[in-house]
């Protein structure tokens, strides 16, 4: 069904792998029409309840492929606007947590693309970099909009403006990644991350993370009435119905993800 990206669902867990080894992975304007599909066809089915989205190989994502686009005259807006973009926002419209499970170098773009997950684990011998700067570009792909949000105005300037490779354990002490993983089995450990957000209440997850997201862009009085909104919602789902009865029962509880 896909030539650049690989699909499978293990254990309720949908895990999206970038599929051109030889390119670092790099992207392509196929590769971002099948991971926007890949996206959507995960938050169809009721069976996957966890993404993983990862690199085969040896990297990440290396950034945009310059052989897609040598010899072209590029509208660099245009181009964004056109196939970054719709990307990145199917990262967010899509109400299941998206873990990125950093293999590799994940540079620019790449970079981008990762902080764009919801949550990020990374390999002890991967990296990031910020490249951007050092073509003479600006970071795109929601680069200037996460990167600040996650690690903070002023860090985020440093990283954008210097573009210097981020170790993993770097990575880590300023809050970009949440986990460092051993280099040896990280594909496993990263796999059994995934699967214990997909044993939990999945629509109570996609309600958190629809409104932690907006709230980013409102006062505390609407995030307020948002919260009461999405409780609402929560409120009536079986896996609220199973928490509450497992507390009362003394037990684990048990969630389908409905």
């Amino acid at each position: 069904m896909f030539e650049t990206i690989t699909y499978e669902v293990t254990d309720r867990v949908a895990v999206i792998t970038m599929n051109r080894p030889d390119k670092f992975n790099a992207f392509t304007e196929r590769m971002h029409k099948e991971i926007i599909e890949a996206l959507k066809q995960a938050q169809k089915d009721e069976e996957v309840r966890c993404i993983l989205f990862t690199g085969a190989g040896r990297a990440f994502n290396a950034g945009q492929d310059l052989g897609d686009v040598i010899g072209q005259e590029v509208d660099f807006g245009g181009f964004l606007r056109e196939r970054y973009n719709p990307m990145v926002l199917q990262f967010q419209k899509t109400e299941k947590p998206i873990v990125a499970a950093i293999n590799g170098v994940a540079a620019g773009a790449g970079m981008s693309v990762a902080l764009a997950c919801d949550l990020r684990v990374i390999s002890a011998k991967a990296s990031l970099v910020n490249a951007f700067v050092n073509i003479g570009l600006v970071p795109d792909s929601g680069g200037c909009y996460f990167l600040p949000r996650i690690v903070g105005l002023g860090k985020a300037l440093e990283l954008a403006m210097l573009g210097e490779k981020i170790t993993a354990d770097e990575a880590y002490r300023i809050g970009l990644v949440n986990q460092v993983l051993p280099a040896e089995d990280f594909a496993e450990q990263a796999l059994a991350y995934a699967r214990k957000l997909a044993s939990l209440p999945t629509k109570a997850i996609g309600l958190i993370k629809r409104t932690m997201y907006k709230g980013l862009q409102m006062d505390l009085e609407q995030t307020l009435e948002y919260e009461a909104y999405a409780q609402e919602i929560a409120g009536k789902t079986a896996d609220h119905k199973e928490g509450v009865t497992a507390f009362i029962e003394k037990r684990a509880p048990f969630f389908t993800g409905q």
